[in-house]
């Protein structure tokens, strides 16, 4: 079975976003570490990049990938926006619109959309570390808003259902 690389966007002093005394970090490592579980339990060896609170740069994560010899990287974050409650909904940001990446990118919002969360698609980001210095297919989650009550409604009452729906498009995609 394949080998997947989680990681918890920000972590340590880095909070990510913050609303209502939230912090992305918290949610990102949370989230990880559940669907690191239930991947686990489905065969795939499973690494992460932080299982506890602590901070690397962008640039360290994809190193910890490229060594680890994954066969994909998936980092989970949570979006924000400059005005609460003005978004809601996953997006998927990827290298590239074409290949493995996206096509699990395109699962994992799906699942994620069955949940009940909006599906705000997939963008290319050849910008970002975490997608453009790994040698695997890597793409970066963003779990719904964290400054959306929506959202946060969805993350916290449907927490296992989310965890479930991002393990799912991960191994639809093995």
């Amino acid at each position: 079975m394949a080998t997947v690389i989680l990681d918890a966007g920000h972590g340590g002093w880095d909070n990510g976003a913050t609303y209502a005394g939230r912090r992305e970090k918290d949610d990102n490592l949370a989230m990880v570490l559940a669907v690191g579980e239930i991947l686990s339990q489905s065969g795939v060896n499973v690494l992460f990049t932080r299982v506890t609170d602590i901070y690397e740069s962008p640039i360290q994560k994809a190193r910890d990938a490229n060594n680890s010899g994954a066969d994909y990287m998936i980092s989970i974050h949570r979006n924000s926006s400059p005005i609460a409650n003005q978004y809601a909904g996953v997006e998927t940001l990827v290298y590239s619109l074409y290949g493995p990446a996206m096509r699990m990118a395109e699962n994992i919002n799906a699942s994620l959309a069955q949940v009940g969360y909006n599906n705000l698609g997939i963008e290319a980001r050849p910008n970002l570390v975490v997608l453009n210095s790994t040698n695997m297919p890597a793409l970066l989650v963003e779990v719904g808003f964290l400054n959306s009550d929506e959202d946060n409604y969805l993350f916290d009452t449907f927490f296992d259902e989310t965890a479930q729906a991002i393990a799912t498009g991960i191994l639809q995609s093995l």
